[in-house]
């Protein structure tokens, strides 16, 4: 018990600190990306605001050079999550076993192609919450 809190302190396991300039560009980047997503998602009506993308937002300019984050792995992961949860929604429906698959293929395909980005993970279970349709793509 003491060796785990002693990890919650940190010491030399934590990240290095980050400069305020760094800060001031990241807080920049997810205002604007997540603010601009907003309004196009009001001025069109369309459900495209979802959760992963803050966490996407956190990977791409909290942590811009982790592999995870980059743009193809941002983009691809994200409209290659989004296909299959809609295909696995319309070809199997909403049942939990249809979500585990949904997510698994999903894991294989970012893998496959390369584009792994893990908040895309969450966005089969969330076309299968909200039955979203091809136009959602």
């Amino acid at each position: 018990m003491l060796s785990y809190l002693e990890k919650m302190r940190g010491g030399a396991d934590l990240p290095p600190r980050v400069q305020y300039r760094e800060i001031f560009w990241s807080w920049c980047g997810g205002a604007f990306s997540i603010g601009t997503i907003a309004l196009i998602a009001n001025a069109t009506d369309q459900p495209i605001l979802m959760a992963p993308l803050g966490a996407s937002a956190v990977l791409a300019f909290g942590v811009p050079s982790s592999p995870l984050a980059q743009p193809r792995n941002i983009i691809g992961g994200h409209l290659l999550t989004a296909f299959i949860g809609i295909f696995f929604l319309g070809l199997l429906g909403d049942a939990w076993w249809s979500m585990g698959l949904a997510v698994a293929f999903s894991i294989a395909g970012m893998q496959l192609t390369r584009t792994v980005h893990p908040p895309a993970g969450a966005n089969p279970l969330i076309v299968m919450f909200v039955g979203a349709g091809w136009e959602f793509i």
